[in-house]
């Protein structure tokens, strides 16, 4: 987990290293290095009024404070058969892939995966899913695009009921004409969802941008205030200097990380591990 963080993280741990020039950690050089790590300023206040008092920073006492960001422990789910997750995001954030990373994941521990097209609001969404599916080898249902997405949903759900699937992964839109549809659609989902299934969708996943860092905390606010989410995806946090912006995501939204992605690969889907990715952060700041 370790050398993973340290690969999805160069770009942050490169700026680090350069603002930390080999010196001591004071308080006023912490704040420098956390700034541009796009740690945001009210959090970096945060950071440095709970370290104790002196001016030199230890790394046991940062690792700590910085610990308490990640307290949202990641919710225990009746895991039931099919196990329904709805997947939402703007278009471009990798959304699809990650869909397809999870359904990867989940087929290599043995688990009966299914997915569900419901993204009909683009032709291209349904065209990728369905590649996707195809190249991992598993199932999909899948309709034309406009057609109705709580429908596919539905059948996707009632499909994996009767053939006793394990997962159900089911796309959604990431933007229609306005916000009221795009609000409309996902709360009909979510309805019908629970009509095909008691309790359905039993996990409501975001999946974020790594390389917007704070920016993609509003798109969070915004679908969380749609749709309640159990928790975020981070992806292509291989791509982007602004790793600090974790910290952001977890204390605003209030949200555990369930998973991190780097890259195109099908294995490159990780469960985030918030211990292991404070140690790649802090090693470079405390490093002889």
């Amino acid at each position: 987990m370790l050398n993973f963080f340290k690969k999805s993280l160069a770009k942050t741990l490169e700026n680090i290293t350069k603002t930390k020039a080999n010196h001591k950690i004071s308080k006023d050089l912490l704040e420098e290095i956390l700034l541009e790590a796009d740690v945001t300023y009210e959090i970096v206040e945060e950071i440095i009024y709970y370290l104790p008092p002196g001016e030199e920073v230890k790394k046991e006492d940062l690792k700590r404070v910085m610990g308490a960001y990640f307290l949202y422990e990641k919710p225990e789910f009746d895991m039931q058969k099919p196990f329904v997750e709805l997947i939402l995001g703007v278009n471009g954030a990798g959304k699809t892939t990650s869909i397809a990373k999870l359904a990867n994941l989940y087929k290599k521990q043995g688990q009966k995966v299914i997915l569900g097209a419901c993204d009909t609001f683009r032709a291209g969404a349904i065209e990728q899913l369905r590649l996707w599916a195809e190249k991992i080898g598993v199932q999909i249902v899948l309709s034309n695009q406009g057609h109705d997405p709580s429908a596919v949903a539905f059948d996707t759900i009632s499909k994996a009921k009767a053939r006793e699937f394990d997962r159900v992964i089911l796309d959604t839109a990431g933007r229609l004409q306005n916000q009221k549809n795009l609000a409309n659609e996902l709360e009909k989902i979510v309805r019908i969802c629970e009509k095909a299934m008691i309790k359905a969708p039993h996990r409501k996943i975001l999946v974020l941008d790594g390389t917007q860092g704070n920016a993609g905390i509003l798109q969070a606010k915004a679908f969380n205030e749609l749709v309640k989410l159990d928790g975020v995806i981070i992806t292509k946090l291989d791509g982007t200097a602004k790793g600090g912006a974790l910290f952001s995501i977890a204390r605003e939204l209030e949200l555990p990380i369930f998973y991190v992605g780097v890259g195109e690969k099908m294995d490159d889907l990780y469960e985030f591990d918030a211990n292991a990715y404070l140690d790649t952060l802090l090693e470079p700041i405390f490093e002889a």
